[in-house]
């Protein structure tokens, strides 16, 4: 556990640690807000049987095994199939209209972590005929994260929920057909996952790589500071296609600045529609 005489040295270490890994492997956690970030930093501390995050500096720059822990500890994976209900149901009865009229269907999942959500949409599109047509972009910072959503495998124990979630949604079918269950895993049907490109990307620092009709970032930017929110909500608005779609999370809203350039398809929802340009 982290020595309770040293917390007065522990911002400076945390700086030190987050201009460490950056400069050493190119993952730039300087923006994230530092109060969580501080929080997660502590439980790889715990984690790894050290004693400081100084300790796990060291310990990071010389085993690129540990940093692939930690990138896991530091990318939050909070997520569930048809997470906010209320939402996919706008996303059903608001953006799929929209998306009827396009010849071919880009959808950018930005911040997918395990992947359920991106299954969710695949569900929702399939069910509403579009999915045939369509191509699901899912990115993360983090690999494990990205190679447990690409196997499309989920654990047999949140399916009620999952159930639960896809109907208050308004899920068309049985549930249950969208997968085979096995004594703890389920496995997603090979027919979802036809249409998913699931790859890693940095929202900090990568720039845009397509054009997209809809974006999905949801419960990310909660996590960022003033300037990195500002920095991504810049090159969401870029990514999208004129007249394109973002939707973002409940407690989520879009940078004073881009008010003007989008207008809000639902208000109970975080859904906006990018404005063409005049």
């Amino acid at each position: 556990m982290i020595e309770m005489v040293d917390q007065e040295l522990e911002p400076l270490e945390l700086e030190l640690f987050l201009n460490g890994v950056f400069r050493r492997y190119g993952y730039d956690f300087r923006n994230y807000a530092r109060r969580s970030l501080s929080r997660r930093v502590r439980r790889a501390v715990v984690r790894e049987d050290l004693t400081s995050i100084s300790a796990l500096l060291a310990r990071v720059l010389r085993d690129p095994a540990c940093m692939a822990r930690l990138v896991e500890d530091l990318a939050v994976h909070v997520t569930a199939m048809f997470r906010d209900p209320e939402f996919h149901r706008g996303v059903r009865e608001r953006v799929i209209p929209m998306l009827r009229t396009r010849p071919f269907i880009r959808v950018w999942h930005a911040g997918c972590s395990t992947g359920e959500e991106v299954y969710s949409l695949a569900i929702v599109l399939h069910e509403e005929g579009l999915y045939e047509r369509s191509r699901l972009y899912a990115t993360d910072i983090c690999e494990g994260a990205l190679e447990r959503a690409s196997r499309g495998m989920f654990p047999l124990h949140t399916m009620r929920e999952n159930t639960r979630n896809y109907l208050r949604a308004g899920g068309r079918c049985d549930f249950s057909s969208y997968y085979t269950a096995g004594e703890q895993q389920t496995v997603f049907r090979r027919f979802l996952r036809e249409n998913m490109v699931f790859s890693q990307h940095n929202l900090v620092s990568d720039p845009p790589f397509n054009e997209f009709d809809l974006i999905l970032c949801r419960n990310v930017l909660i996590y960022f500071d003033a300037g990195l929110r500002s920095r991504v909500h810049r090159l969401l608005y870029d990514s999208l296609t004129e007249t394109g779609i973002l939707g973002l999370g409940t407690g989520e809203a879009l940078e004073a600045e881009l008010e003007g350039r989008y207008s809000q398809l639902a208000t109970e929802h975080r859904l906006f529609v990018k404005v063409p340009s005049s």
